[in-house]
């Protein structure tokens, strides 16, 4: 047996392709885990400080610390239409944003990276808990907010707009599809090792779609205050033919944002290879 590190997010998207093999329900090859459940931004700087064997990382933190770790097969969230959206009590302009204080789910988020491709004068942020920010677009704490994860489905309700769907303005300006975040692995394992953990993951995945309910008493536990609509709405979103191998289309994705991420010299160079070899 062999125990790894391992931090995902309490979000019913990696709930529900992680809870096959954390909980014994396949082969995890003598694998067995230390978990740790944290806020996608909380996650991130765990992994920018290198504290974990396997991390859900944001696509933009992981341009930091490919150095550090690799980027598995499986577990991607990526896809076409599941960007994060930019939203306020009423339409701004691209001036007024110039100006506006944003809420924002964190600086190494891949929706903050996407917020300062669209808006690169817009630097007024607030970083704040993604579940927060819809309430203080609404008590006027900030102007606007960026939204991720199951708050696309609720800001209507609420009475806030839609500025802008960076997810279409990525798809739009770049061809491919959107990648948010994915699964890493310490770039210094053996290859036996890392793909290991890449063969368990996709199987955990696997074992997800072909039993939907196995899952479900382990996401409620995890989702905050969310209906089972919500829920169901969130991993098909997010989990998709991608998130189990991301294929070539997958691949030209995650190579695009890091050739930009390049390009804007948010870093020098990017470590290669990115994706741990199958």
């Amino acid at each position: 047996m062999q125990k790894l590190s391992l931090g995902f997010s309490p979000c019913p998207n990696d709930t529900f392709i992680f809870d096959a093999m954390i909980h014994g329900k396949i082969d995890t090859e003598g694998l067995i885990f230390d978990l740790t459940l944290g806020d996608v931004e909380e996650l991130n700087d765990k992994a920018l400080k290198g504290q974990l064997d396997i991390s859900k990382l944001s696509y933009h933190a992981m341009v930091y610390c490919l150095h550090e770790y690799q980027l598995l097969n499986s577990g991607s969230a990526l896809g076409s239409g599941v960007g994060p959206l930019l939203i306020a009590k009423k339409l701004l302009s691209a001036e007024e944003l110039s100006q506006a204080t944003i809420a924002i789910p964190g600086k190494y988020t891949t929706a903050n990276f996407l917020l300062s491709l669209a808006y690169p004068s817009a630097q007024n942020k607030v970083e704040t808990l993604f579940s927060d920010i819809e309430k203080d677009v609404l008590s006027g704490k900030v102007d606007a907010g960026l939204i991720i994860h199951e708050n696309r489905f609720t800001y209507q309700e609420r009475g806030l707009v839609k500025i802008i769907d960076l997810g279409n303005f990525w798809e739009e300006t770049s061809n491919n599809l959107i990648p948010l975040g994915g699964i890493v692995v310490k770039r210094n394992f053996d290859s036996a090792l890392k793909q290991k953990v890449d063969r368990v993951l996709k199987r955990s995945i696997e074992f997800a779609f072909a039993n939907r309910d196995s899952s479900q008493d382990y996401i409620k536990a995890n989702a905050q205050e969310m209906d089972d609509t919500v829920i169901q709405k969130h991993i098909d979103l997010y989990v998709n033919e991608y998130s189990i191998d991301l294929g070539e289309k997958g691949t030209a994705a995650v190579h695009q944002l890091f050739e930009e991420a390049l390009k804007r010299k948010i870093v020098e160079k990017i470590v290669q290879p990115i994706i741990v070899e199958k």
